[in-house]
């Protein structure tokens, strides 16, 4: 399997296990040059078994041989410029006098090139459910008082302070260094310090829970490009409100998605085994199709990481509480283990590809100028590089330049295809930009339109679906409002149904790729599907008339 963990690595066959024990020199140098191939493969991260045979027999080693060859793996490991922690270690249930055991390692360094590795989870749940504390805790390393303290750190307006409501989409970062250790906030360390220590980063993107920000949650979850998701489930009030709904998001934007029961302390421990219940029949059901896994002690954690990444049907639940901080240290072990989702030459084949960056916020900063946030796409960029920014209202690129870049609040010289950033744009004017441009090498060329055509499914609709009905789209890191043209082969759609629309957008062209996902919703209705064709604009001719579009 590509994904990171090595293939669960080719642990050592039994002819091998003296070798490994006491290896000729010969014989370390081709293991350690092995490790350094597979700690590329997976960004700086490999798990070892030891005392698995080649065809996955578990055989197991004496407590001796155990110590040896893990001294041994120690050694490689300096040899590469890594770090080991043993994840697990358990007895092979042997008829043998002597107990034999294997082991599992995670062996983790810092990239060559001092990239951390980064992953984005984003946070989800119904209002109150917990997420926001959660991550006060997780991120600032101390427990909550019960009564909110722990999430006023990570609120951004006064609105959300008064009411404990999140509305905006705030970013925390939790660290780990090479030896698996949390790195946060609660030596009292700035974002840099943690960035400078860890060798993984998980970036949470807390995502707002009221129904009426649900406009916040779709695009956090379609512009931020999440590995993952983390559905927050308050364990006294059960499935609720937007939970379905925020379930439902996640599957429908393939993101893989584990659970968080929170505020375990609350309730009796039926009432959350209540909850478990409820939320595995719901996995479970044909629509969702996922294979519930309750994480309860440290092994099921390395376990739950290892399946989550090798199959996207595998669904780990975590029953926490943030007040007495029970189970919290298997969330934190999960985090450490969980691998990237793409491999090395998946990441090399989009930096070949040429610089592609989704323009999600902007800013202007005191001294710097216009800033601008998201997520790089494809290919990679650079200080001093020279792009092109649109579409603009009338269809057109303006040029500009990119004068510095920050990743998590650090400087940062390259900018790799995936990574999330802030570009600072000196003195571009701030009002030529909008969320939904995108910024690409002057040679892409881009295709804008203001008509595409999508596969789409009605998910609900109260009344029909037809041509005129106005929605709002969200494609990546683009919301607008989009005039449906035709329904091809219908008159009309009802719930459940299948077909080709031809959408036309409302205000201005944008920047479309067939096959790019897409949903779209007005009050009730909601459907998902991806672009299958689009009807360029060409440049010379930016502002097409509405007598153009229809002919």
């Amino acid at each position: 399997n590509n994904i990171g963990m090595s293939s669960l690595v080719s642990a050592f066959s039994p002819p091998l296990q003296l070798k490994l024990i006491d290896p000729t020199q010969y014989r370390f140098e081709h293991l350690a040059t092995q490790m350094k191939w597979r700690l590329q493969e997976g960004r700086g991260e490999a798990v070892y078994q030891i005392g698995v045979d080649d065809n996955g027999m578990l055989v197991g080693l004496s407590e001796e041989d155990l110590r040896s060859s893990l001294k041994t793996l120690g050694r490689m490991a300096e040899k590469v410029g890594a770090d080991i922690t043993i994840l697990r270690e358990r007895e092979v249930d042997h008829d043998a006098d002597i107990p034999r055991k294997i082991a599992e390692v995670l062996i983790r360094k810092v990239p060559d090139d001092q990239q951390f590795l980064d992953l984005r989870v984003a946070v989800l749940g119904n209002v109150d459910s917990g997420k926001s504390t959660l991550l006060g805790v997780l991120t600032q390393g101390e427990l909550d008082n019960g009564r909110g303290r722990a999430r006023l750190n990570l609120f951004r307006h006064l609105h959300e302070i008064q009411t404990g409501r999140t509305s905006s989409i705030s970013f925390e970062i939790l660290g780990f260094n090479s030896k698996g250790e949390v790195v946060n906030y609660s030596e009292s360390r700035t974002a840099e310090e943690i960035c400078e220590s860890a060798s993984k980063m998980i970036t949470f993107i807390d995502l707002a829970g009221h129904h009426k920000y649900l406009k916040t949650t779709i695009f956090g979850l379609t512009s931020y490009c999440p590995d993952f998701a983390m559905l927050v489930v308050s364990a006294n009030t059960g499935i609720a409100g937007t939970t379905r709904e925020h379930l439902g998001l996640a599957m429908a934007l393939k993101v893989p998605i584990f659970i968080v029961v929170s505020k375990v302390d609350l309730c009796k421990r039926d009432t959350v085994e209540r909850t478990v219940r409820q939320l595995e029949r719901i996995l479970k059901q044909p629509g969702c199709n996922k294979v519930p896994l309750v994480v309860s002690t440290a092994d099921d954690a390395v376990t739950a990481a290892q399946q989550f990444a090798q199959s996207p049907s595998i669904t780990p639940i975590f029953t926490v509480s943030s007040v007495s901080g029970e189970s919290l240290n298997l969330l934190k072990v999960f985090f450490n283990i969980i691998p990237p989702l793409s491999n090395s030459k998946e990441q090399e084949e989009l930096m070949q590809q040429l610089t592609e960056f989704q323009v999600d916020e902007i800013y202007t900063v005191p001294d710097v100028g216009t800033v601008v946030g998201g997520t790089l796409y494809s290919g990679i960029c650079r200080e001093g590089e020279q792009l092109v920014v649109g579409p603009t209202d009338s269809g057109q690129f303006l040029k500009l330049t990119v004068c510095s870049i920050q990743r998590n609040r650090s400087a940062c010289r390259v900018l790799r295809a995936g990574q999330a950033a802030t570009l600072a744009l000196d003195t571009f004017d701030r009002s030529l930009l909008r969320k939904g441009m995108v910024m690409v090498s002057p040679e892409m060329n881009p295709t804008i339109c203001w008509l595409f055509e999508a596969e789409i499914v009605l998910l609900f609709h109260a009344k029909t679906f037809h041509k005129g009905f106005q929605v709002t789209v969200h494609v990546g890191n683009i919301r607008q409002t989009a005039t449906v043209k035709a329904v091809h082969g219908k008159e009309e759609l009802r719930t459940g149904e299948k077909a080709v629309v031809c959408f036309k957008f409302i205000k201005h062209p944008e920047y479309l790729k067939v096959g790019a996902k897409l949903l779209f919703r007005e009050g009730a209705t909601k459907g998902i599907g991806q672009v299958t064709k689009l009807q360029p604009v060409s440049q010379s001719q930016p502002s097409q008339s509405e007598e153009e579009d229809e002919a």
